[in-house]
């Protein structure tokens, strides 16, 4: 889960401050305010792969005991748009946190096939906890986001695509390009972009996949065209070279086959001062080989 754990790092806080005022003795002071028990954030992302995985919401407790503690959880209706049975399902509507442990976890599944990559979907839950270990100030219910993921295949950006950019559209007397990419035989999670922008000129760019929350793209420094045939005379070495800026966010879609990109054309030999051309956005989306005849046929 990437986002920030805001309960448990107060808690955390809270037993660094008390160690700060012990001895120097080997002494340890421990938590012994009261015993609640609550969700360990408000707000959790669930990106759906397929129907089988489970994810994990956590339920935790400030103070450990000494016998098995059931929770009960409950979906509210009021806050709530996807349907479970449908879009999720929860494995067991109470939760154990064991004797001498801090921590459950509710488990949550969703269905792939039924969830679709424009969906807004979520649902809430709530713990049915009594008053007494009930935290006012953070609650008891916790909103869980639900969308669609797709597990990462190289295969699916290789062959046909189309590239639209803002270079095309200011450098370029066309709308886009067709082209085609294939798998880098010598470095993993890599395509090579044929003929990017201009005839000659391959592109390689590197999928980063480990993380399905943030399915992110990287473009090496590289040659991108020759500044004669982009602008029809030759500035520094004569060559453009391209690299992605790290200021901005570039991506991936498995689910929808496309790429989102920045980058940034610059001419070697030439002062810094005046080398960049700029920074463009590009497109790129990979059709089927019967789409891509069709394109050709209207002269892409």
């Amino acid at each position: 889960m990437y986002m920030k754990n805001r309960i448990l790092t107060t808690l955390i806080a809270v037993v660094v401050v008390a160690l700060c005022f012990t001895s120097c003795k080997p002494e340890y002071t421990t938590y012994s305010g009261p015993n609640y028990i609550l969700f360990s954030d408000t707000l959790y992302d669930m990106a759906v792969v397929d129907d089988e995985t489970y994810y994990e919401v956590p339920v935790v407790a400030t103070r450990a005991c000494d016998y098995d503690r059931n929770v009960a959880v409950e979906v509210i209706d009021a806050g709530s748009n996807a349907i479970e049975g449908k879009h999720y399902s929860i494995e067991s509507n109470t939760v154990t946190i064991k004797a001498g442990e801090l921590r459950a976890n509710v488990r949550v599944k969703g269905y792939h096939s039924n969830i679709d990559v424009a969906d807004s979907l979520g649902f809430k839950l709530q713990l049915i906890t009594t008053p007494d270990i009930n935290w006012n100030i953070y609650g008891n219910t916790a909103n869980v986001l639900v969308r669609k993921a797709c597990k990462f295949d190289i295969n699916t950006f290789v062959g046909p695509c189309v590239v639209s950019s803002t270079f095309i559209m200011n450098y370029m007397n066309v709308d886009k390009i067709l082209t085609r990419s294939e798998i880098d035989p010598k470095d993993k999670n890599s395509i090579i972009i044929k003929d990017y922008f201009f005839k000659g000129y391959d592109v390689k760019i590197k999928f980063e996949p480990d993380d399905v929350y943030n399915p992110l793209i990287r473009m090496d420094d590289q040659r991108f065209s020759a500044t004669a045939e982009a602008f029809g005379t030759k500035y520094g070495d004569g060559y453009i070279n391209v690299y992605q800026p790290t200021a901005y966010v570039s991506y991936y879609s498995s689910c929808e086959k496309f790429i989102f990109q920045y980058m940034t054309l610059y001419v070697p030999g030439m002062d810094e001062s005046v080398n960049t051309i700029g920074t463009f956005v590009n497109a790129v989306e990979w059709i089927s080989e019967d789409e891509a005849e069709k394109l050709k046929r209207e002269g892409y």
